[in-house]
């Protein structure tokens, strides 16, 4: 099935749209760019140059993905955004490309979720099937794992990592990394307030990776161990549990910190 293009939209003669794809009144897709299979642009959708989304997405009017970044060095490098399959972008969503400082690139995997006014920076990296609440912020050169969920008004702070799973509670911010598995809340003085056992059951987690996410929380956190004791201590008691392993590595990689209880 060919394209659907409403007559009102304005695609550059550079673009390629795929089979099946959408695109709904005034809309505009700038050069160099693709648009997959079945996506859906809706109304009102800015395209950047050099940006590529995947096949199944929908996104809402006046979202805007793959402008230039907000970064005073920027100059118009044919930096890129590459978004990949059944995303969902809401109302007012940005999304930048990246800064040839960066790397050049910002990515958004598949199965994302994004909130009105979901604000995704240059550089950043954003894995699968994370939920943005309306006017989650990720500033640039974030990375941020798969399956976590960015609250109402909460922002993260340049740099930062977020870990697998981790819930960050509305109106938190994040200027160190915050740990996966791991519920983190606050507006200034921003803690961790240990496992999100409830959502991970939800997801299915088994209940051996959840009370051994407890334990090593127990340990890392309210033992009082020094920070390479608790580590070790909790990798020789359940690194067995691969998600413990994960959480003792991500502590261990982390730059800026952690957010912590």
């Amino acid at each position: 099935m060919a394209a659907e293009i409403h007559a009102s939209s304005v695609i550059s003669p550079d673009a390629q749209i795929a089979d099946g794809a959408i695109i709904g009144p005034f809309c505009v897709v700038e050069g160099n760019s693709k648009i997959g299979a079945r996506t859906i642009l809706r109304s009102h959708v800015v395209i950047g140059p050099h940006t590529e989304i995947g096949e199944d997405n929908e996104i809402y009017p006046h979202a805007t993905l793959g402008m230039g970044p907000q970064d005073l060095k920027f100059k118009g490098a044919p930096t890129r955004l590459v978004v990949g399959n059944r995303n969902v972008f809401r109302e007012g969503c940005t999304m930048h490309r990246g800064t040839e400082g960066g790397g050049g690139i910002t990515t958004i995997a598949d199965e994302n979720f994004f909130m009105t006014a979901a604000h995704v920076a240059h550089d950043c990296h954003v894995g699968s099937r994370n939920i943005f609440a309306n006017s989650g912020t990720l500033a640039g050169h974030v990375e941020l794992g798969d399956g976590c969920t960015v609250g109402a008004f909460s922002a993260v702070h340049q740099f930062c990592r977020v870990g697998d799973h981790a819930f960050m509670g509305g109106f938190t911010v994040a200027t160190q990394d915050v740990l996966p598995f791991m519920k983190t809340v606050g507006a200034r003085d921003t803690k961790s307030y240990g496992v999100n056992a409830i959502g991970l059951r939800r997801k299915g987690f088994p209940e051996e990776v959840v009370s051994g996410l407890m334990k090593a929380h127990r340990i890392l956190f309210h033992s009082g161990l020094l920070k390479e004791e608790g580590l070790k201590r909790a990798e020789e008691e359940l690194g067995h549990i691969a998600e413990v392993a994960y959480l003792i590595r991500f502590i261990r990689e982390a730059k800026r910190g952690v957010h912590r209880g």
